[in-house]
């Protein structure tokens, strides 16, 4: 029912990828809304709230809530939280936080995975600048997802922009991953690497591209709640990811509301 290539990879067939649309516009539309509600005051546990409705309300079902004991619809992670935050009660967010907001959707059988860094008020421009960086890597890992080049040229791209950009980490142990039918598939995708290794991209395969950028060094742990993952230094992170699928004519952006289109247009 589902074809795979000879490096297990899933190949999704055009009308798999309408359906896989389907649930990256839930998922889209679900962080534009999250987007717009965060603001000083608010909890990461009121955004899971909002989310959870939102994605209920298309349909659709969250990936993430149960998923390896995982209790929550999104991950919120906090300043020098990189990835898989719980969000709770606990605190609430305040000016100058950075918020990264991971969300996924299964629709129809599809999932759809993408995150956001969001900045709560006005921010520090070094974390603003961390942001335009993290979110550019990924556009350039997303440009790379052409038929004929190699899956390392995704991590390729990333990488040699961040270091274009100055002296910040990225996370050796977290990366992208296959999505269709699973949330996490084969394969896995660093951000980080050398050009023209690994399988051969294909039409049909969708790839969940997704840097980390430390505003210091690539040193992380995870909490003793065996989920959330913070910079050994305490400095900040941030966090973008979008589902894509490989086309004959270029990336499709699952879970860009305009397919990628804007971005992909601009050098």
């Amino acid at each position: 029912m589902f074809k795979k290539n000879r490096h297990g990879i899933q190949i999704k067939t055009p009308e798999q990828l309408e359906k896989m649309r389907g649930a990256g516009l839930v998922v889209g539309r679900t962080l534009d809304l999250l987007k717009r509600s965060v603001e000083p005051g608010m909890t990461p546990l009121d955004l899971d709230v909002i989310a959870e409705k939102a994605i209920r309300g298309e349909g659709a079902i969250p990936s993430f809530k149960g998923y390896q004991g995982f209790p929550a619809t999104i991950c919120a992670s906090v300043n020098n939280e990189v990835v898989h935050g719980i969000p709770t009660n606990a605190r609430k967010l305040r000016e100058g936080d950075v918020i990264s907001i991971d969300c996924g959707a299964i629709l129809d059988g599809w999932h759809g995975d993408s995150a956001v860094t969001v900045p709560v008020g006005e921010v520090d421009p070094k974390l603003t600048e961390l942001m335009r960086i993290t979110e550019e890597a990924m556009w350039s890992g997303i440009r790379a997802l052409t038929v004929g080049r190699h899956l390392s040229d995704i991590g390729y791209e990333i990488e040699r922009y961040v270091r274009s950009q100055g002296r910040y980490g990225i996370p050796q142990e977290y990366g992208g991953h296959g999505i269709g039918t699973e949330m996490h598939m084969d394969p896995w995708i660093a951000n980080h690497g050398k050009p023209g290794r690994g399988p051969v991209l294909e039409p049909g395969m969708c790839l969940a591209i997704e840097p980390m950028v430390n505003l210091g060094s690539d040193r992380t742990r995870v909490l003793a709640d065996d989920w959330t993952v913070v910079t050994v230094d305490g400095k900040a992170s941030a966090h973008f990811e979008h589902s894509v699928a490989v086309t004959h004519n270029g990336p499709w952006v699952l879970t860009a509301l305009d397919g990628g289109k804007e971005r992909l247009a601009q050098p």
